[in-house]
């Protein structure tokens, strides 16, 4: 995810697909666990996957689905990233309805931005 925009770059160009029909999937720490949103642009909040994108197509403004892991009772860097990067300590079963959910999301957004609604 990191250096996502590297390739999301040049596939949208040579693709053709407007920046607006781009989708990124993505952790949210600003979202409790479990929950899931979705939004066209915002900033990238110091996540270095949006930051990547955000470089690799030019703008911010592509379509996200957030999905919310919550975030640590810390705001040292150092901590925050070992939470991102680590282990869930959810129960597994919340995990897979987490990763469910977003999965619905983001087809529903698919669908909403072919048939136009975004």
């Amino acid at each position: 995810m990191n250096e996502s925009g590297d390739a999301a770059g040049p596939a949208r160009g040579s693709l053709r697909v407007p920046l607006e029909s781009v989708v990124a999937i993505h952790d949210e720490i600003d979202l409790p666990f479990g929950e899931v949103r979705s939004k066209l642009g915002g900033g990238v909040a110091g996540h270095n996957g949006l930051r990547s994108l955000k470089r690799g197509l030019g703008s911010a403004d592509f379509q996200r689905v957030r999905v919310g892991v919550g975030r640590p009772d810390s705001t040292d860097p150092e901590i925050v990233s070992a939470y991102v990067l680590g282990r869930f300590a959810e129960p597994d079963d919340r995990v897979r309805e987490l990763i469910a959910e977003a999965a619905d999301e983001a087809e529903r957004l698919v669908e909403r931005i072919a048939a136009g609604d975004e």
